[in-house]
């Protein structure tokens, strides 16, 4: 098993990319501790673990929260005796915030879950991970944090915080990657392109909406979510032992136009 014994911490557990992290990890025997704001969501993702046979801990905490942040790792290491692996999947887009919040308080709210929220979990796991000498952090960018939204589509009037959070993401994982390359904690970054996920369900309802954005992907089609988990798996295995501070794009030739 290519996590045996890892423990992984994993926000944003209750659905999407962090929900199939979450029985991908332990599926390759890591111990899993399923973070969500949503203790529902925390809770039912751990039962699916522990129903295949796994070990896992719900957790519920707000990423936009340093204290939750900080006991929320906390919990991890009194529960496992360590955190291994942190996948920061907890996100948002503005098109998940009321359409009466003003502009700009709807960028704050989307740059706080989004950046500020990787930044804090990784801040306060990265401590513990330095103290064991290894570790190894994921962090959900996008390819929207890689290029602008593609004209012509609506999705962006220039202001969309979503494109310049995960482009924070991304230089984010840089400049960590580089500060901790020598305490054995590597820090990666994910770009995946449109997904099947809760984030892109009002992009994929509407059928037309759908095809013009399954065109723009090379392969003609959006990512699944266990595909995203699967370079995930990679990033968080000894398998990735010399890469760090790099994203690994997993776009269906999206970027490669």
């Amino acid at each position: 098993m290519r996590l045996d014994g890892k423990v992984a911490l994993i926000t944003g557990s209750a659905s999407g990319i962090g929900e199939v992290c979450a029985t991908r990890f332990a599926e390759e025997g890591a111990r899993i501790a399923a973070a969500d704001i949503s203790e529902d969501g925390a809770v039912r993702t751990a039962a699916t673990v522990t129903g295949a046979g796994g070990d896992a801990l719900a957790i519920t905490g707000d990423v936009t929260s340093k204290a939750d942040c900080e006991r929320m790792v906390a919990e991890t290491t009194d529960r496992f005796g360590a955190v291994d692996i942190l996948v920061n999947s907890a996100g948002i887009t503005p098109r998940y915030v009321s359409a009466d919040v003003p502009f700009d308080e709807k960028w704050d709210r989307v740059i706080d879950v989004n950046l500020k929220g990787s930044m804090l979990m990784s801040y306060y796991a990265s401590a513990k991970m330095k103290e064991q000498g290894s570790g190894a952090i994921v962090n959900l960018a996008s390819i929207i944090g890689l290029v602008g939204y593609t004209h012509g589509h609506g999705l962006s009037d220039g202001f969309n915080p979503y494109p310049h959070s995960k482009g924070g993401i991304v230089q984010m994982t840089r400049d960590m990657g580089v500060a901790f390359a020598r305490t054995g904690v590597r820090v990666n970054a994910l770009c995946p392109g449109f997904a099947y996920t809760a984030l892109t369900t009002s992009l994929t309802e509407d059928a037309d909406t759908k095809a013009r954005i399954e065109a723009l992907h090379p392969m003609g089609r959006l990512g699944e979510p266990i595909e995203i988990a699967n370079a995930a798996l990679f990033l968080a295995s000894d398998e990735a032992s010399f890469v760090t501070g790099t994203t690994l794009v997993v776009d269906g030739g999206y970027t490669a136009q």
